[in-house]
């Protein structure tokens, strides 16, 4: 069964609203990029895969947008050719290499999981909840950064219960980040 991952930027004080923490710079791009490489797919809950599709997916003339810093494109390169599964009870169709998860999240989430392969990876703010209250995060990954951020939406904010986690790697960037990366040690039913 390959495992599923939460892995997010936060900031010290909990914040996870991708404009509260700093900007991305390319060590934490080529961390991500990495990391985009090593899923054998994405799950993304509507708002998440809809805000990633605006920024990541490759235009229709093939150029990435003046916007875009060189050492961005290779993450643009390996999400925009993900696997996506896209968790919504209001989008009726997903394109962008992607498709609809429907009907009991808990059961599709597990098939997902008993599918051959290495890791499957979910971002966002909302579907972890969901899916840390169901028992199916078998991994955490947090990006923390150093920044205060006072504000906006927090980590799994909303759980229903206590999960322990057991550190298994860390990891401090040069920009003062440190990557976390934790084990569920908690059975869930």
């Amino acid at each position: 069964m390959r495992p599923l991952r939460y892995s997010i930027n936060v900031t010290l004080d909990g914040c996870c609203d991708h404009e509260a923490g700093l900007p991305p710079d390319e060590e934490s791009m080529r961390y991500w990029t990495a990391e985009m490489q090593r899923a054998d797919a994405v799950l993304l809950g509507r708002v998440t895969y809809e805000m990633m599709e605006s920024a990541w997916r490759r235009p229709a003339t093939g150029t990435w947008p003046d916007w875009m810093e060189q050492w961005e494109v290779p993450f643009a390169e390996a999400i925009d050719g993900a696997k996506k599964y896209v968790v919504s009870s209001t989008l009726s169709r997903v394109d962008w290499n992607a498709e609809l998860v429907r009907g009991d999240l808990g059961q599709a989430v597990e098939r997902l999981k008993a599918e051959p392969g290495e890791r499957l990876w979910v971002g966002g703010v909302t579907l972890p909840v969901a899916l840390a209250d169901l028992g199916l995060i078998d991994e955490y990954e947090f990006l923390v950064q150093p920044v205060l951020a006072g504000h906006g939406p927090t980590l799994l904010a909303g759980l229903r219960e206590r999960i322990r986690l057991e550190l298994v790697d860390r990891h401090e960037l040069e920009s003062g980040a440190v990557v976390l990366r934790y084990r569920s040690v908690q059975v869930r039913a």
